[in-house]
């Protein structure tokens, strides 16, 4: 008995340290990769600073041309138009009216467009009163 604990001792042993010099060749080649990645980016980087210094010096040696022409000032954007009374009413009265038909029906759908178009209706109306008011 005594002859197997120790060769499972032995055998764990020599199996625990192959397992670290093959962890450790794995680790040195992470390494030398992620080194050999990082190389790589510099030189794009370098290689893209080298172009931008080109297109700068091919810029500097264009010849500009100025056209010297009159402009007459542009005329000031048109003032957007606001909503109405009655299109407001129309939208609010139909999102309320949707709401509240689609609450009191038992068929959802169903009282949420009947609601709604009954509810524009109304809205619509009571904004164009308000809309005479106004004039």
């Amino acid at each position: 008995m005594k002859y197997i604990y120790v060769m499972l001792a032995s055998l764990m042993i020599v199996s625990c340290k192959k397992a670290e010099t093959a962890g450790v060749t794995d680790d040195s080649q992470v390494k030398i990769d992620s080194m050999k990645m990082e190389m790589v980016k510099q030189k794009t980087i370098d290689s893209m600073k080298i172009e931008m210094a080109n297109q700068e010096a091919a810029k500097a040696k264009e010849v500009t041309v100025v056209n010297h022409t009159t402009t007459q000032a542009a005329p000031a954007p048109a003032a957007k138009k606001k909503w109405s009374s009655t299109a407001k009413g129309a939208v609010i009265g139909a999102g309320v009216g949707a709401a509240t038909g689609a609450i009191v029906s038992k068929k959802k759908g169903t009282g949420a467009i009947i609601g709604g178009l009954a509810g524009a209706g109304v809205g619509a109306g009571t904004g164009a009163i308000i809309d005479g008011s106004k004039k």
